[in-house]
């Protein structure tokens, strides 16, 4: 099993972790919000963390809640990640949302990373590849800059309009983008017969399609993973799957992968390291190619 964390995010720093919260900084501004995993201590101090913070997240209930601001700053910004250490740069415009997100998973990175080299590395001219759950994009920005033919999948129409802007800002284009159920999409592809090169998931624990499908990872992640193995292509092809959800292990992962991956596959858990020392869990996954 492998721990992944990103090396050379130089726009994305995890500072502290604790207490339920943690303090991070987003290109120049540094914000708390909260964070259910972090059962432990902060290193640092509560006058130090709200200190050196601009924002903070305040809870009102388990889903929402609203931002204070103990420093000027804008309600949008924009940041960059250089996939692989390289000159490839993606770019995200990131906001304050009432959900206490702002608009990426930097922990994801090690992924793009992952998507990036291994598209590069396919006889393939344009691999085909297959973004569920897709966000704002990190993912399929990371495939169209190394060359693929993305499709974006989201349930939520605000999202793929963010997932968008981040990839005008990006210089990127000609990203397919479906705003539909992603099982839903799923089966409908396996009846077409269409094939991909890749396969990204990232699903939530919880989660509500367009029409109001319901979505629940222990639930219907089985039957989703059927047809997602269905969907890749037999010569060429990899596959990631990412799962955050508290108590949710990796040999989970292994069990629904393990009899199309093979001896290719990888397990792990993805982390964020905290320049005060403490990891931060954030999630497990499995990946695997094939070429």
């Amino acid at each position: 099993m492998e721990l992944l964390s990103p090396k050379n995010f130089k726009d994305y720093e995890l500072i502290d972790v604790g207490g339920f919260e943690k303090l991070e900084r987003f290109g120049q501004y540094i914000t708390i919000r909260p964070e259910p995993q972090a059962v432990w201590d902060k290193t640092l101090s509560n006058a130090e963390w709200e200190k050196r913070a601009h924002i903070k997240f305040i809870s009102k209930s388990s889903s929402s809640g609203e931002w204070k601001k103990l420093k000027q700053m804008p309600d949008q910004w924009q940041i960059q990640y250089k996939i692989n250490n390289s000159d490839s740069a993606i770019k995200f415009r990131l906001g304050l949302t009432a959900f206490k997100h702002v608009g990426i998973f930097p922990e994801q990175a090690s992924n793009w990373d992952f998507i990036y080299e291994t598209i590069k590395k396919m006889s393939v001219p344009q691999p085909k590849v297959l973004n569920l759950f897709a966000y704002t994009g990190g993912a399929s920005l990371a495939s169209k800059a190394a060359g693929a033919d993305i499709t974006h999948v989201d349930s939520i129409k605000q999202v793929v309009t963010w997932s968008k802007e981040n990839m005008d800002i990006s210089g990127l284009d000609n990203i397919r983008w479906v705003v539909e159920d992603a099982l839903k999409f799923v089966k409908r592809e396996e009846k077409r017969g269409n094939k991909y090169n890749g396969i990204i998931l990232d699903p939530p624990a919880f989660g509500h399609g367009p029409n109001g499908e319901k979505w629940k990872l222990e639930d219907n992640i089985n039957e989703m993973m059927a047809g997602v193995l269905n969907l890749l292509d037999d010569k060429e092809h990899f596959l990631i799957l990412n799962a955050y959800s508290l108590g949710f292990s990796s040999l989970i992962i292994e069990n629904l992968l393990k009899k199309k991956a093979g001896a290719n596959l990888n397990i792990g858990e993805l982390y964020l390291q905290a320049t005060e020392g403490n990891k931060l869990p954030l999630g497990v996954f499995g990946r695997f190619r094939n070429f």
